[in-house]
């Protein structure tokens, strides 16, 4: 893309989208297990890490930019929802599911691929949760 994908709203307007069909890829690591964790979420919302337990089976933290980079081969603000270097645990928000088609990072901050939600729920091990926090 010409213009940065770095945020939702930017990459809502580079692909000419609403800002909910924008996948936020975000990577925690599970504050018990030490497991790196890959939530897609819906531009339009945030993730409320007080219910981290409830949805995730633990708490979450912040993963580290380094070991992100090192065990999915994505630096933060372009890791793609697919194409790691190691199998994540992954939950998806069910919100990206009305739309016909999605837009999430390829990889750099300005690199975005177009995609139908629906492949995405249905990759392995891939777990939807609804995510109402906005």
């Amino acid at each position: 893309m010409a213009e940065t994908t770095r945020s939702a709203a930017d990459a809502a307007l580079a692909c000419d989208c609403e800002v909910g069909q924008i996948v936020k890829s975000l990577v925690f690591e599970g504050t018990q297990s030490s497991a790196l964790k890959l939530v897609l979420v819906s531009g339009c919302h945030d993730l409320d890490l007080n219910r981290s337990t409830a949805d995730f089976g633990e708490p979450l933290k912040r993963a580290d930019p380094k070991r992100v980079r090192s065990e999915t081969g994505f630096a933060i603000g372009g890791v793609a929802p697919i194409g790691h270097l190691c199998a994540l645990d992954t939950w998806m928000d069910s919100a990206l599911l009305q739309y016909n088609e999605v837009w999430a990072a390829a990889g750099a901050p300005n690199a975005v691929f177009r995609v139908d939600p629906k492949s995405l729920a249905r990759l392995p091990g891939v777990r939807l949760f609804t995510n109402n926090t906005r």
